[in-house]
This record gives C-alpha cells, sequence and structure tokens, in this order.
C-alpha cells in the first residue's frame, strides 16, 4: 500500500501542482511511495511528500484512489489534497527533479493517466478540518471503582493518544483543542495539544448526556448549545479538534452538520472505534467533505452524496462537486513525547475559507511501476 498527495497553490492565472521526475523509471508522476511496516497511511503521504520533493504539508480533504498494475501487479495509492503555502520545493530521496506547472501543463507531462484522474479530483480551495474524536480506551467503566469522570485512559488508551498525536498533526499542526471534562477525554487529546503547547478546553455541553452535574438541559437545549458553539468554531476559521463520548457523538455530528447545512450521515454510521475520529473539512462556512479513520483497517467502502458545491471565492473558479464519505485507515504506534495539558473550562467565538471536495471512484487499472 502506497500514498501521496496532490500539492498545490494558487497562482496568477489558475493553479499550480508538484510533480516529481523519478530517474530510475524516467517518468513524471505525483509525490508517493510505500508505507512502512506499521507505519499510519496518512503519515506516510507526510512523509513521502517530504522525502521527494522537501515539502512539509498539512492534508486536506482525500482524493480519489489510484488502481493500476505495477510489473504486473496490482498496486493502489491513496492520494490527499496538500495546499502548499510555501514557494520553494527540492528534489531528494529517489527524485531527481521537482516542478510546480499549471494544471493543464501538468496534465500533459503525467506519463500515467491514473495521476491525471487523482489530480481531476482535486477541488483547489483551502479547507479547515473540524474533528470529533472518540476518547481513547479507558478498561470498563464497572471495573474502575471511582466516579465515571475520574475514569483514566489504560495502557493501550495512553499510548493510542500518543499516537493520535501524530495523526491528527497530519491534518493540522495547531488546533484549537476541545473536551468533555471526563479524564479519558482530556487524556485522549493532551498528547496532541502539549506538541504545540496548547491547552485542553474542557467544555460540560461535550460530556455524556444526563452525566453532566453542571450541565442540567434537556437534549433540545443541549443541541441549542453544541450548534452555537460549532457555528463559532466553523466563523473563527481555525482548525479544531474536539474530543467526546460515543454516546454523545452522533449529536455533535447532526449539530455540525446542521451548522454547516450538510445532511449527517445516518445515526448508525456515526460510531466510531474508540480512538477514531471524523474529519469534517469546511470551507466558507459548508462542508467540503467528510471522512472517517480509525485505529484499525485500511481506506475502504467509499460513499458519496450529490449536493451542491458551496459558493466560490471571487479569486477561483466556480465548481460542484459531492460529500466525499472516506474510509477507514489503519494507525500506526508512534510514540512522541508528550505531557498531560490542564484543563480549562468555557465556550468561546470568532471566518473561514471556501472549498469542495470529493472522493471518486478509482480508474480502470493501467501499467505502471
Amino acid at each position: 500500500m502506497s500514498a501521496g498527495a496532490v500539492v498545490w497553490r494558487p497562482v496568477v492565472g489558475g493553479i499550480e501542482v508538484l510533480l516529481v521526475h523519478r530517474a530510475k523509471y524516467d517518468d513524471w508522476s505525483l509525490p508517493k511511495g510505500k508505507r512502512e511496516p506499521g507505519e499510519h497511511v496518512l503519515l506516510t503521504a507526510v512523509r513521502e511528500v517530504l522525502e521527494e520533493t522537501s515539502v512539509h504539508v498539512v492534508l486536506g480533504p482525500r482524493l480519489r484512489t489510484a488502481e493500476y498494475l505495477a510489473h504486473g501487479r496490482p498496486k493502489e495509492v491513496d492520494y490527499w489534497s496538500a495546499f502548499s503555502r510555501v514557494d520553494r520545493a527540492e528534489a531528494s530521496h529517489e527524485i531527481d527533479a521537482v516542478a510546480w506547472l499549471l494544471v493543464p501543463e501538468a496534465l500533459g507531462r503525467l506519463s500515467y493517466p491514473h495521476d491525471a484522474d487523482v489530480i481531476a479530483s482535486l477541488q483547489p480551495w483551502p479547507t479547515v478540518p473540524l474533528i470529533l474524536l472518540r476518547h481513547a480506551s479507558a478498561g470498563h467503566k464497572d471495573a474502575w471503582p471511582g466516579a465515571d469522570s475520574l475514569r483514566p485512559l489504560d495502557t493501550e488508551g495512553a499510548m493510542d493518544a500518543l499516537a493520535l498525536a501524530d495523526l491528527l498533526a497530519c491534518f493540522a499542526p495547531r488546533a484549537r483543542v476541545i473536551s468533555s471534562p471526563a479524564l479519558r477525554c482530556t487524556e485522549s487529546v493532551a498528547p496532541y495539544a502539549a506538541r504545540f503547547g496548547g491547552p485542553v478546553e474542557a467544555m460540560a455541553v461535550l460530556a455524556v448526556p444526563g452525566r453532566a452535574a453542571d450541565f442540567p438541559f434537556a437534549r433540545t437545549d443541549r443541541t441549542d448549545t453544541l450548534r452555537h458553539l460549532f457555528r463559532n468554531l466553523v466563523a473563527a476559521g481555525r482548525p479544531v479538534v474536539a474530543c467526546l463520548h460515543r454516546e454523545n457523538l452522533p449529536l455533535a455530528m447532526a449539530a455540525a452538520c446542521s451548522v454547516l447545512g450538510a445532511p449527517p450521515p445516518d445515526e448508525s454510521d456515526v460510531s466510531l472505534a474508540k480512538g477514531g475520529f471524523w474529519v469534517l473539512h469546511t470551507a466558507a462556512g459548508k462542508l467540503a467533505a467528510l471522512e472517517r479513520y480509525e485505529l484499525l483497517g485500511r481506506p475502504s467502502g467509499l460513499t458519496e452524496l450529490a449536493r451542491p458545491a458551496p459558493a466560490a471565492p471571487s479569486s477561483a473558479p466556480a465548481s460542484s462537486s459531492s460529500l466525499a464519505f472516506a474510509p477507514v485507515v489503519p494507525l500506526a504506534s508512534t510514540t512522541p513525547d508528550a505531557s498531560v495539558v490542564p484543563s480549562a473550562t468555557t465556550a468561546f467565538s470568532v471566518p473561514a475559507v471556501s472549498a469542495t471536495s470529493a472522493v471518486s471512484p478509482a480508474p480502470a487499472a493501467s501499467s505502471a511501476p
């Protein structure tokens, strides 16, 4: 399994994408590479782009998966959109040249049709992630003698929290981090917040319904409060990671989608394994793409819901697309240094960007290395 990204940037006259030339094959293609043993495919995409182009990317919506034959064997490469704010790229690793090219020129230079199909699935507008995360493993509540809100992560959960710090950073190197006040939730995002020295803000509205003594309101009140929270988060135009529980994830998803003008997935489809997360890519106050990632598994089973595209900014061409549900991906056991970040409390407020994105069916197989 391999992964990479379509690295792009706006320029006068259109959009440029970054291509690489491999001396070994004398071909032009998108930056990509093989997944290392135990490595999460998100980390593969970021690492391979860095190794081949010297550009450290932040991933946006997932793009089309390329499927083709390499030396007679089936090969799949997962791609993500990656908006670039840097002008400089340098060849390294097995690459002997890189080139920023306007899309029409890039399509003419590519050596393989499947790469052109991946670029065709790109919607070139920056997006901002709103990530809904289910807390990591904390043992069983019946085995914990104290208050449920004080139940900590178990050994597995602590390791997963460290791994999540790397995964969440693929979409947002820095973010506003909010959480249910439950210890297992704040501990799940503490290593991520510690990466950039940010706090974990504990919010009663994200607690398990009916268990928060300081939030004694009905479901309707809680839903309205969640909508208000997500409306302010989206308006701020800043990445957000929110950690909550299995029980209130459907309510939070419905509230977020309502704010973003999109129908939520069926409640039965919203569920996540512990440590799994949804990425809602937002743009101009709309939902551009919706993706699910879990601790185990690999990308599979794409579902698309047709819907109108958000309004394009004056500097970008108008386009229409579809809402994409992207797949489940495996998690690596990376363990960066981390420290617990003290919890804070409150709600808040604060403009966004604009984009649409789609995950399309894979193109027909073609022969390429």
